[in-house]
Order: C-alpha cells, then sequence, then structure tokens
C-alpha cells in the first residue's frame, strides 16, 4: 500500500483540482449544477481515484484506478474545451490548464503501463 501523498500525479492531480475550482467560482450562476458541476466532479475524480488506488492490494487493481483517473482527464479535457469556447474561461487560463492536464494524462499513461508489466 502507497501513500498517494508521496506520488508526484497526485499531487499535480490535486494542484489541478484546485485550479479548476478558482476557475468556476466566476462561470454564470445558470452553469451552478451544469458544467461547473461536472468540471469539478471530473477534475476531482482524477486524484481521488490515485488515492482509492493506492490503497489497494495489487498494482492490476491500482491500475485499474488510474484507467478511471484516465477517463476522468479525457471528461475534463473536453469540458475545459466547453468552457473556453462558450467564454467562461479566459485563453490563457484555458491553455494553463490544458498544458497541465496534457502532462497530468502523460504521467498517468506511464504509471499504467509501469503496472501493467509489473514494475510497480
Amino acid at each position: 500500500m502507497k501513500n498517494f501523498r508521496d506520488l508526484q500525479i497526485w499531487n499535480r492531480s490535486h494542484g489541478l483540482t484546485l485550479e479548476v475550482y478558482r476557475l468556476t467560482q466566476g462561470f454564470p450562476k445558470t452553469e451552478t449544477y451544469g458544467l461547473v458541476s461536472q468540471m469539478r466532479r471530473s477534475v476531482s475524480s482524477i486524484p481521488t481515484n490515485i488515492a482509492e488506488g493506492c490503497g489497494r492490494n495489487t498494482e492490476k487493481d491500482f491500475a485499474r484506478f488510474l484507467d478511471n483517473a484516465m477517463g476522468s482527464a479525457s471528461e475534463l479535457e473536453y469540458q475545459l474545451i466547453l468552457a473556453r469556447d462558450l467564454k467562461y474561461i479566459q485563453l490563457d487560463d484555458f491553455e494553463k490548464a490544458a498544458v497541465e492536464l496534457t502532462e497530468i494524462k502523460r504521467m498517468l499513461n506511464a504509471f499504467i503501463q509501469k503496472l501493467r508489466k509489473g514494475g510497480g
């Protein structure tokens, strides 16, 4: 069992979660139960799945939770594009979040591959 707080991937995804919460504070009130809720659920699911996977007994189980985190990251990727296109977030904020999300997805993919090869 790993301590999720020691993982760089968890720390970076937690940081992105805090950033998305900050970004969505300025969304229209009509989006509170729509896009704001969806984005916050997607982004917080990434570090949540990493943390839950760390508590599992096998690398196979851990990799499955990282797969879930990857799915949530892909959801967020689209939601960020939508928020940008609706002009709910500034282009520079979008680009910063998108770059970080891309790096997190790359790290997740590498970690999943490592676990599946038995090198966790």
